[in-house]
């Protein structure tokens, strides 16, 4: 339920002064000022402070698990990334930032491996279609997201460059696999014959 309605008057006539917008821009002075003062004698007194103000690089935002930054390849412990060079990370991204070069071994648990993993992160829009396509959760969206560079040569990552360890990882992973694991009801209401 509306906290209140509106009635909009579009049939009336607009005096001189209301033609002008003058009552509205004195309106919307009135609600800057208001949240301009009110947070500058909170910032002084240090008390009932509502601003958001973060003091970067200091301080770091800790971003919900939801958050999608930089993709980058999950490492396993012998320093090999988890990646079994499928392709479907590459034919899921929609920007083609992601390119690989499959390799085999011989002799390992793994038949395939990456030869070459690289992003360019220049393309990429950190959608996260690249993480829900993998089937071994080896590439996941990380929390990094300050990766500006001068030029752009530099924004291409390669295979070496997308490692991180497991552990570093261990929040979106966990978030990822209750994603996985949830179990969708359906709403409660009226039954439907």
């Amino acid at each position: 339920m509306p906290g209140r309605v509106i009635v909009v008057k579009r049939r009336d006539k607009l005096g001189w002064l209301e033609r002008l917008y003058v009552p509205m821009i004195v309106k919307g002075l009135r609600v800057t000022a208001g949240h301009f003062f009110r947070n500058l004698r909170g910032f002084i007194t240090g008390k009932n402070r509502t601003d958001f103000v973060v003091q970067w690089p200091e301080e770091q935002v800790d971003y919900p698990d939801a958050f999608r930054g930089m993709p980058v390849l999950v490492q396993l412990p012998d320093g090999q990334p988890r990646c079994v060079a499928c392709g479907l990370c590459e034919f899921a991204c929609p920007t083609d930032c992601i390119s690989i070069v499959p390799g085999e071994l011989e002799g390992a648990g793994i038949e395939r491996y990456p030869e070459a993993f690289d992003i360019d992160m220049s393309r990429c829009m950190f959608c996260g279609l690249c993480e829900e396509a993998c089937p071994e959760e080896a590439i996941v969206m990380s929390r990094n997201v300050e990766i500006a560079t001068y030029d752009r040569a530099s924004m291409t990552y390669r295979k070496e460059d997308l490692l991180v360890p497991e552990d570093y990882l261990k929040r979106r992973l966990d978030f990822l696999r209750d994603e996985y694991d949830r179990v969708d009801e359906p709403p409660s209401g009226p039954e439907r014959s």
